[in-house]
């Protein structure tokens, strides 16, 4: 039963992401996304998923190279294998979406920093506020000289949500990152969630960290994750280093057991 509410959950949540792109044919209980005119993704859940297997799907691409195709399963995998038995469908359209866009060479471009940034963020720049707003800072991840840093705090407004990326922007460190990806969800009085996310320049990221946030049942709790970007393009594997800088940090700050 936990695997069918868990389905139902992920097919509403994609439903309002991907609007009209995410079809239902009720005849056959496939799920379908279209991306582009000839690239389609089906779906179809197993009753072991998420718990003990991955979804079936049949990928239609027809422009696609068999090197393609083989790179978006493994990727397939990869990400069911680090979840660990959660929702994966929203990663795997992105991770799909993000490798296809990379073949047609459209890979978003970054500024490079000239001076790299230290890896620990010196807690005592925040010691002046520290009492008003209880920031944690994550472990900071680093691949092909590119640097990624999860921070995490309780918001219960707008407003809080605000103050809290103005004070985090105090700090030089942070302020000079390449990308500060932020999304927040927020149980209002009302019981209505009011959820938002800003990619700052990375495309796709923000959604997917308010994703990890959903498929959590976070509320009340905000997460950027900072991205100092080398000079080396990293491809999809930016958004596994960024999904796993949210993750560590909201663990940090017991958002989530470990």
């Amino acid at each position: 039963m936990e695997n069918v509410s868990q389905q139902l959950e992920e097919i509403e949540v994609l439903k309002s992401i991907f609007n009209n792109d995410w079809k239902t044919d009720t005849e056959t209980g496939i799920y379908s996304f279209q991306f582009k005119n000839d690239v389609k993704l089906f779906i179809t859940l197993n009753p072991d998923y998420p718990s003990d297997a991955p979804p079936s799907y049949d990928l239609l691409a027809p422009n696609l190279s068999s090197n393609d195709k083989e790179l978006i399963k493994k990727e397939f995998k990869r990400i069911y294998d680090e979840q660990q038995g959660n929702p994966i469908i929203f990663q795997w359209i992105e991770i799909l979406k993000d490798i296809i866009l990379s073949v047609e060479g459209k890979v978003s471009t970054d500024k490079i920093i000239t001076e790299h940034p230290a890896l620990d963020i010196n807690k005592e720049e925040y010691n002046e506020k520290s009492f008003i707003i209880n920031v944690v800072h994550g472990p900071t991840i680093v691949d092909r000289k590119s640097v990624f840093q999860g921070h995490a705090c309780n918001v219960n407004n707008e407003n809080d949500v605000k103050d809290c990326m103005h004070y985090l922007l105090q700090n030089k460190k942070i302020a000079q990152a390449t990308h500060n990806i932020l999304a927040y969800r927020i149980l209002l009085p009302n019981l209505v969630i009011l959820q938002d996310c800003d990619d700052d320049g990375e495309t796709h990221a923000a959604s997917r960290v308010l994703h990890l946030l959903q498929i959590l049942k976070l509320t009340n709790v905000m997460v950027v994750v900072s991205r100092w970007y080398g000079g080396i393009h990293l491809g999809p594997d930016r958004f596994k280093h960024i999904n796993n800088a949210a993750r560590q940090v909201l663990t940090e700050g017991n958002f989530i057991n470990s």
